[in-house]
């Protein structure tokens, strides 16, 4: 499986760019990855999702015990391999049909996250048992959610193309004409959740441990939102302080 995202959806991660400037090395664009996906897959299927978005998957050579997936569903596009463990109890917990497999469940759970904020994202990767590694985007709102098991039983790596892009995969070989040295395996247990440019980066501890939040990356535009927001909530205080002691 493959997914590509653009730098105004998520920014490369520092240790990636780090990776890639210590030791330079060749690296192709994401169409010139996009491309060779879909040429050397047999049956491969690719998605391009407005301009910053593409997913490609096949069932080529796909493990009986890990098959690969993909749906879509009120603009939530997901991309699922693995099995869960769990889905019985988890179709009652979302209230869903019994014919709900597991991409359709993820994007329903990433509906609930997003739709009953604030849920932390925790919950629902915490919730899912088994092996397993999805790559979740939302068109209506541009957020990515990807996650991997805690064992890694799924293999799954993510590197940065020659433009800039994020890719996300199963194989590494592919990865590594285009990303080059900027290229690592997804930390196994961990998920990021990225909404309006800020990228949360989690470890899937059970829901009683308190996840350790990773240094996040944003635009100025969005350092600048926070920066105001506290200049606004610093002085509201002053005025109130004032005020009180009048």
């Amino acid at each position: 499986m493959l997914g590509i995202f653009s730098s105004s959806i998520v920014s490369p991660p520092d240790e990636l760019v780090a990776a890639g400037s210590r030791t330079p090395s060749p690296k192709t664009k994401a169409a010139a990855l996009l491309k060779r996906f879909v040429e050397s897959k047999s049956s491969s299927v690719s998605v391009q999702v407005g301009e910053n978005a593409q997913f490609a998957y096949t069932h080529h050579n796909e493990s009986p015990w890990q098959p690969r997936s993909f749906a879509v569903k009120d603009e939530v596009f997901c991309l699922f391999e693995g099995a869960l463990d769990n889905l019985g109890s988890l179709r009652q917990q979302y209230g869903l049909a019994k014919s709900t497999n597991e991409v359709l469940l993820v994007i329903e759970a990433y509906k609930t996250l997003r739709d009953r904020a604030p849920y932390p994202a925790n919950h629902v990767v915490g919730h899912l048992s088994g092996s397993f590694a999805f790559i979740v985007f939302d068109k209506s709102t541009s957020t990515l959610f990807v996650a991997a098991d805690q064992a890694g039983k799924v293999p799954l790596y993510w590197g940065i193309t020659a433009d800039g892009n994020i890719a996300f995969s199963d194989d590494a070989e592919l990865l590594k004409g285009s990303c080059g040295k900027s290229l690592a395996s997804f930390p196994q247990g961990w998920f990021i959740y990225v909404l309006m440019c800020v990228c949360q980066m989690h470890h899937n501890y059970p829901l009683n441990f308190q996840p350790r939040l990773r240094p996040q990356r944003c635009s100025f535009d969005c350092l600048l939102t926070r920066v105001v927001s506290v200049i606004v909530v610093a002085f509201s205080c002053i005025c109130n302080y004032d005020k009180h002691n009048i």
